[in-house]
């Protein structure tokens, strides 16, 4: 078998649709290998990891027709909505999980799925985007530090794509930390954008983790020879650290519904203030334009005419007239 590498970039694939393959050597290790050294592998050489990029032709191809994969399940690994989940068959396990979105512009909570197939002795990994913690195993197995069994390898994806999410997780709580002190403090024009932004983050983010910590759960029930015990134990605490991030966001909804029950609060408050206060000034006004009102139309013996006092005994009415308003008003505590 040949032992040229794949890729020169990390979890970038090549037209062929072979992103990587290892031979592990067991001990941390590994020997990448190309097609070839793919089609030559038996299991009695070692455990192989391979990873394809399931949108391409090449890679579809050899899943279907030379893996030995059995056709329903290589059309879930394939299939373009994979939600989170795991489906034995017999010492085999085809397991779907999803991380977060960390690829230049992208969203964090549109998340990237990664579709493994375990076998006893061989490891299948698809992807189209690029899966970080996928990259993360490659670089340890570059570093001698990479899965040593099947259960390991599990161990460390699982892992590395649960510890991702605790950044983003925090980041949200963050944002929802400063939309309650500006809420606090002032109304400003962006606020109810940045609850809705917020909130969408939130939403996506428990919609593709609670299938998660649902397929963590059974996985941790699956009875496969190689996942060791001390291997389920980890699988164990990272399948609460997942359900951790679960409820952190469903305590993020409510919080944010809390802001926003605040925040609909103080613009009603406001509203009615503004409204309150105009009332108070179109009652105080209605008086004085009801006599300016009859003053002015335009009909026979209207008082006044004649007299060049008229106009400023009317104007000490209605001053004396809001004067008098404003302390009746007072006393009712209308103001």
């Amino acid at each position: 078998m040949t032992g040229n590498v794949v890729s020169s970039t990390p979890e970038t694939g090549d037209a062929d649709g072979l992103i990587c393959a290892y031979l592990l050597d067991g001990a941390g290790g590994g020997r990448a290998l190309d097609w070839a050294g793919v089609r030559a592998w038996k299991p009695e050489d070692g455990m192989l990891w391979v990873h394809l990029d399931r949108k391409l032709d090449a890679a579809q191809h050899w899943l279907r027709a030379e893996s030995g994969v059995n056709a329903a399940l290589a059309s879930s690994l394939l299939a373009d909505d994979a939600r989170p989940r795991v489906l034995p068959d017999y010492n085999n396990l085809l397991v779907v999980l999803r991380g977060v979105n960390l690829n230049p512009e992208a969203d964090p909570e549109d998340m990237v799925s990664v579709r493994t197939w375990f076998e006893p002795h061989r490891i299948i990994t698809l992807r189209h985007m690029r899966v970080m913690a996928i990259n993360d195993i490659r670089e340890r197995v570059a570093a001698g530090k990479g899965p040593a069994s099947m259960g390991g390898f599990l161990v460390q994806l699982t892992d590395r794509l649960v510890e991702r999410m605790g950044p983003v997780v925090d980041d949200i709580s963050a944002q929802v930390d400063d939309l309650e002190e500006d809420v606090a403090a002032k109304i400003s024009p962006d606020l109810r954008f940045r609850l809705n932004d917020t909130r969408r983050a939130a939403i996506m983010l428990r919609r593709h983790l609670a299938p998660q910590r649902d397929a963590m759960s059974r996985l941790l029930q699956e009875k496969v020879d190689w996942i060791s015990d001390q291997d389920r134990a980890v699988l164990r605490e990272i399948a609460d650290r997942t359900t951790r991030y679960v409820e952190d966001l469903e305590a993020i909804r409510e919080r944010i519904a809390v802001v926003l029950d605040e925040l609909n609060f103080q613009m009603s408050d406001r509203m009615n203030r503004t409204m309150y206060v105009l009332t108070v000034v179109a009652a105080i006004l209605l008086p004085p334009s009801l006599i300016a009102g009859l003053l002015g139309i335009n009909v026979g013996g209207m008082p006044g005419v004649e007299s060049p006092l008229a106009f400023w005994i009317v104007v000490v009415i209605v001053l004396a007239l809001g004067v008098f308003e404003y302390f009746v008003l007072r006393k009712l505590k209308w103001i």
